[in-house]
């Protein structure tokens, strides 16, 4: 049994903006079920204590640069025996809005904040919160906990550190200024350290000191150390290569799973999967569509941002609109994608149904209801609604990159002869090849018997956390068992 400290800056069902939030929530279930000794550790945003349960003070600590005190708080995570840690600092923590700022933009202190939570995890993991308990491993996501690994490599003894990215696109960068306010030590400002073209990286904080990397699938692993997904930092991923790992995401069936579903119309399995018809007249009335039941029915929920490909939906909507299809989208991001959007539903109201936003349940209604799910990214470290839509027997249609890729297997009379067709791929990042997979798609949804085929095999994938678990508890081993190479 391991020792594990998990830390993120969002953990569902507490507070969530995307991906993160949601492995943050499931991960450390599945390890738990593995018998390992998980605990979690996040900032005691407002939020996330509204909705944490009942917690208690168990520590003051000693954190540099604080402007007040900085205490532990424990509990729960909600539904769970997993033992719970806030880092409580109500001047930097306490305010609303999500966990990066209010209303998608960044507090301006962000730096300051995640510094302190660093370290306030930091001083956890060498146990020194007097909890009496000091982890064998602690597992650091994303920039938001960068700096968590720096602080600890010097330290003896100390736990193994291990990052994952869920996005490289997102780095944490600062300017040489706020480096100097957070006291950090001068040796980290150089390229080998956390400064990057003129700014301060927390990011490389996880990349250069970690113990272990991973990703979250095995192509983006891949992706990442060349020039077209690397950001800048590929030079140093190809250098770290040997302790670069990429494990797929897994899904939360016990959330999304069409037999036990309670936010859709009908529940379905693979075995009565005609009641996924009365799931798509519920969507159609939702998004004011006409209830037709044999016109292929496309869906998207997803931010609606370059790096999500809309752009390249939304250039092909006229030629879409050529033959006889409904589309349901989801999702908010940038004005220009959301005004776009809105304009397509305003002059096509009987075909077209936008709703700008996130809502849960409706997300739910788009899974079960569509025929084909439409996933253009450009590129995607995971993603997860490809994998839930294979659940739910919507036909993904994604573009060949990171997570899609290792998801979605390709539909041929070779795969369908084979039963592993689960979907549709295409190469190019272009509203043409999304076109034409889309069109490919819609010949084979008017041959019911290949459709129907390519549903089942869909509904018939594993991509359980159980899975996932196993294989960040075989790199668990390794790290504890091997000391990072200079």
């Amino acid at each position: 049994m391991h020792k594990i400290l998990f830390a993120a800056s969002e953990i569902h069902p507490l507070i969530k903006t995307g991906g993160l939030g949601d492995v943050a929530g499931s991960l450390p279930v599945a390890l738990k079920g593995l018998r390992q000794d998980i605990r979690l550790i996040m900032p005691a945003y407002r939020e996330a204590v509204q909705h944490a349960g009942d917690l208690q003070t168990v520590a003051t600590l000693s954190v540099s640069g604080a402007t007040d005190p900085v205490t532990l708080l424990e509990g729960w995570l909600p539904g769970t025996k997993i033992r719970l840690y806030l880092v409580a600092a109500p001047h930097y923590f306490d305010r609303p809005g999500g966990p990066y700022g209010p209303n998608g933009q960044d507090w301006p202190d962000n730096a300051a904040r995640f510094a302190l939570f660093a370290r306030a995890a930091a001083a956890v993991a060498l146990d020194q919160a007097g909890l009496g308990w000091q982890p064998d491993i602690i597992h650091c996501n994303d920039w938001q906990t960068g700096l968590i690994p720096a602080l600890l490599a010097g330290a003896s003894p100390r736990p193994a550190t291990i990052f994952t990215i869920h996005n490289l696109a997102y780095q944490g960068l600062f300017s040489w200024e706020v480096f100097q306010s957070l006291a950090l030590p001068q040796a980290w400002w150089s390229p080998q350290a956390l400064e990057f073209y003129g700014q301060c990286s927390f990011i490389k904080g996880g990349l250069v000191f970690a113990d272990w990397l991973t990703t979250v699938s095995p192509t983006y692993a891949q992706e990442i150390r060349t020039p077209a997904f690397g950001c800048g930092l590929e030079g140093l991923l190809q250098h770290r290569a040997q302790r670069l790992v990429g494990i797929l995401n897994g899904a939360d069936y016990q959330s999304w799973d069409p037999r036990h579903d309670p936010f859709i119309a009908k529940n379905y399995n693979v075995r009565t999967l005609n009641l996924k018809a009365a799931n798509k007249a519920d969507l159609q009335r939702r998004f004011n569509l006409p209830q037709i039941k044999d016109v292929p029915l496309l869906g998207h929920v997803g931010r609606l941002v370059d790096q999500k490909g809309i752009d390249l939906l939304l250039d092909i909507i006229p030629a879409l609109l050529q033959q006889p299809l409904q589309l349901a989208v989801l999702g908010s991001g940038e004005p220009r994608f959301e005004q776009a959007l809105l304009k397509w539903a305003q002059r096509y109201p009987e075909r077209i149904g936008v709703h700008i936003g996130y809502n849960e349940e409706l997300a739910h209604c788009i899974e079960a209801g569509a025929d084909i799910f439409a996933m253009p990214s450009r590129f995607e470290p995971c993603g997860l609604n490809q994998i839930y839509s294979l659940r739910y027997g919507t036909v993904p249609v994604v573009r060949r990159t990171g997570g899609l890729a290792d998801s979605v297997v390709n539909s041929s009379a070779e795969t369908l002869a084979a039963a592993s067709a689960t979907g549709f791929l295409f190469n190019e990042a272009s509203a043409l090849a999304l076109l034409d997979e889309l069109q490919r798609a819609l010949n084979w949804y008017a041959q019911p018997r290949k459709w129907r085929a390519l549903m089942k095999q869909g509904m018939g994938q594993d991509f359980s956390w159980q899975h996932s678990a196993r294989q960040y508890l075989k790199l668990y081993r390794q790290a504890q068992h091997g000391p990072s190479e200079a």
